[in-house]
């Protein structure tokens, strides 16, 4: 069987896994008290993107060659980033759901659609967003683009050559795009949260002495 038609099977098979754990337990989606209706992750969406590539490339592979190849250090700083921006975002939302009510979370409420909860933030669509989907989804459509060529190929190149190799500043993009989105993150919920009021709010005006 054609080396292209084994990673578009295996590929397949990986997203309707995702797609099936998504529909059962929202895989993809946002910790919220919503019940069916729960926002999309950006940060899940991300990390569950290229566990796909990069399994789907693992897992042709074997097929291909019959071994197991070794994973290079960009394909694990990739899985790396992805797992740290999932991680930074859930701890932010333990945060805020230490601090906040449920009614002043933006993840309580409703989520509108895939494109629209992982591009918006609690202003609307969000530029850095935008900015990072954009670069993750090009990155990643090279990458399963040159592991198509490569499998072709794969009986004359190396075992550990097959997989493609992310040119450092490519990766430098995605942390930091990973890293901006993070950041801002901490600061979705801020202006939900209540204020103390300000000394002496609130209370009657003392009586004024008689003049004269």
């Amino acid at each position: 069987m054609d080396a292209r038609i084994i990673f578009w099977i295996v590929f397949a098979a990986l997203a309707l896994l995702v797609l099936f754990l998504n529909a059962k337990y929202f895989l993809l989606h946002d910790d919220s008290v919503m019940d069916k209706k729960k926002p999309y992750s950006f940060a899940r969406a991300q990390l569950t993107w290229w566990t796909v590539i990069v399994l789907s490339s693992f897992i042709s592979v074997f097929f291909v060659r019959g071994e197991l190849l070794t994973f290079n250090s960009s394909a694990l700083i990739l899985l790396g980033i992805s797992v740290a921006t999932t991680i930074s975002a859930r701890l932010t939302d333990l945060s805020d759901k230490s601090r906040l009510s449920e009614e002043q979370i933006v993840q309580n409420k409703p989520g509108k659609n895939f494109f629209l909860d992982i591009l918006s933030d609690s202003n609307g669509v969000s530029i850095t967003r935008l900015q990072t989907v954009i670069f993750n989804l090009v990155i990643g459509l090279w990458f399963i683009h040159q592991m198509l060529i490569n499998l072709v190929a794969s009986p004359s190149l190396d075992l550990n050559s097959i997989l493609p190799v992310i040119e450092p500043n490519n990766l430098i993009l995605i942390g930091l795009s990973s890293g901006t989105y993070a950041a801002l993150k901490t600061q979705e919920n801020k202006n939900n949260e209540k204020k103390p009021p300000a000394p002496g709010a609130g209370e009657e005006p003392a009586d004024l002495p008689p003049v004269g």
